[in-house]
């Protein structure tokens, strides 16, 4: 399954559009968004146009109302704590700020993805891959985000600039 992973929009609408292109290009089944998308408009515009399932944690800087992912049946709420789901026959953790992450290494998954620090990253802790893919938004580095098949078990960081 090919995902795709964002975190750090902070509400810029351009990005998120030229990576939704990148994403119907790509063929990309699933995104997991690891908090600060930030607010209602932006909600509105990345469920309009992203038709796939949405895995969402909630973010330190994210105001949208929690009564907007009710009856949407393709939004998967991991609320502000993260956790665990399986997607694509493995187990991924997603939270936004890193300290949850040690929560995540309680549960029996394979890689790890978060956000918060706006700055791409990969390490291995446990055995498990933790992955930042950095700021959408592009505040403070280049706007970045992760691509991630669950079959071939293949991880990229695109830089949105480069595509």
């Amino acid at each position: 399954m090919k995902l795709v992973i964002i975190s750090d929009l902070h509400d810029n609408l351009t990005n998120l559009d030229h990576c939704l292109k990148w994403c119907e290009a790509n063929m990309i089944e699933a995104m997991l968004f690891a908090g600060d998308l930030t607010n209602e408009d932006t909600f509105d515009h990345l469920t309009k146009l992203f038709p796939s399932d949405l895995y969402l944690v909630r973010g330190n800087a994210d105001n949208y109302d929690e009564g907007l992912l009710k009856n949407k049946p393709k939004i998967i709420n991991l609320t502000r704590s993260g956790g665990a789901v399986q997607i694509g026959g493995r187990d991924i953790g997603l939270c936004h700020e890193p300290y949850l992450i040690d929560n995540l290494l309680k549960k029996k998954t394979e890689i790890i993805f978060y956000g918060h620090t706006h700055k791409p990253w990969q390490e291995k802790r446990n055995g498990v891959n933790l992955v930042n893919p950095g700021t959408l938004g592009g505040m403070f580095q280049k706007a970045t985000f992760a691509f991630y098949d669950t079959v071939s078990n293949e991880l990229e960081l695109k830089i949105l600039e480069l595509l």
